[in-house]
């Protein structure tokens, strides 16, 4: 942390865990009895309760999106950039709530929580949870809140996902919709991808079928392959390019199977900082979820009808070398909105960063994000 607070830092701040004990029931079938949600808290909810923004995260993403958690964390939330007094999400003007999803490995209950139908973790037992599930959830936190409708509910790819999910499901609960690097289902190269990812996974010697916290081990190999592969596909070939090209480590060509590329180093220490933070198990969870996300397959897979409940305006966002959820995914979302009647603004950001272009501090970005956020206020008094 700095040796000062920015001025457009939210500062320190501390995580909350809210317990639930009113059952949740599943799309998969399954219901949990009770659970908790940790989330996090920026800036002051006004007295007409009508400021309050939803932030959330992507699939390796947690609630911790802005601030520091001590004085001495080398790095502040993963959306800090965006969020904070005088930021495109203003503090000074909204209350930011950004909570841990259900399967989660931060807080909220997950396969790192005991099960209390046996004591011990749940681990693979924990079932699947969808987006419908989390924005349930996440419904049952702005209960908790006393927040009837959210200002906006925001959040970036896995994040936008279920921002478009509320503004579906909860039509009168959302004033404004914001997608970010999105897509209305995945395509078929991306749950490829996923499954790869998974695959590594499970078929580490150490995974045990999920249980390998019983066994005191973690699959660290192939979690760390998954991560390797999807950092992958998060960068560009041109950002990839450009940092990396072809440099070698030793400045020679060494003749063997250990680090010699840039590259290569760069992705080994991704994938070993990540098995140190995150868990198998919820990773295996998350894109699944992903995998799993298709709201118009409840609407005869026709997206105009899909949205034409929605009440919400909506903001789409998409980035020009983001071959992950591309833009043509978002321009799909954009004219089946049209097709509705609906409000929407859009824009195809030049970036060369690739999916993670969300999460970076570009200038047309945050000037749209900014610009648009500053009217909602505007329009509230109207």
């Amino acid at each position: 942390m700095p040796d000062s607070i920015p001025a457009d830092n939210v500062g320190v701040v501390s995580p909350t865990t809210r317990h639930f004990d009113e059952p949740l029931r599943l799309d998969c079938g399954v219901t949990l009895n009770e659970y908790d949600l940790i989330y996090e808290t920026y800036g002051t909810l006004n007295a007409e309760r009508s400021n309050a923004v939803l932030i959330c995260h992507a699939l390796s993403g947690d609630h911790h999106a802005a601030g520091y958690h001590a004085r001495n964390d080398a790095k502040p939330g993963w959306w800090d950039s965006c969020i904070g007094p005088g930021k495109p999400v203003d503090t000074n003007e909204y209350y930011v709530v950004s909570s841990n999803n259900l399967g989660g490995c931060a807080g909220s209950t997950g396969p790192l929580s005991i099960n209390p139908a046996t004591g011990k973790a749940f681990g693979p037992d924990f079932p699947i949870v969808t987006v419908r599930d989390w924005v349930e959830s996440q419904a049952r936190l702005a209960d908790a809140l006393g927040i009837d409708r959210w200002a906006a509910v925001m959040g970036g790819s896995l994040g936008g996902m279920q921002a478009l999910q509320w503004a579906i499901d909860y039509p009168d609960r959302i004033a404004h919709a914001v997608v970010i690097a999105a897509a209305s289902k995945l395509s078929t190269q991306n749950i490829a991808f996923n499954e790869v990812a998974r695959q590594a996974i499970r078929y580490d010697t150490s995974f045990h079928g999920g249980h390998y916290r019983e066994h005191d081990v973690m699959p660290e190999r192939g979690l760390m392959l998954a991560r390797m592969l999807g950092h992958i596909t998060y960068l560009s070939d041109d950002v990839l390019h450009a940092k990396f090209g072809r440099e070698l480590r030793d400045g020679k060509f060494n003749f063997g199977y250990d680090v010699e590329f840039q590259i290569e180093s760069y992705l080994r220490h991704q994938g070993q900082a990540f098995v140190r933070r995150f868990d198998a198990n919820s990773y295996l969870l998350m894109t699944k979820s992903l995998d799993y996300f298709d709201p118009a397959a409840r609407f005869d897979n026709d997206l105009t009808k899909t949205v034409a409940n929605c009440q919400a305006k909506f903001l789409v966002i998409s980035f020009t070398s983001d071959w992950r959820f591309s833009p043509a995914k978002s321009r799909e979302l954009v004219r089946a909105l049209l097709d509705a009647d609906k409000d929407v603004s859009y824009i195809d950001v030049d970036s060369e960063h690739g999916h993670d272009s969300f999460l970076m501090e570009i200038a047309a970005y945050h000037d749209v994000l900014r610009s648009y956020f500053a009217r909602i206020p505007l329009e509230q008094q109207c």
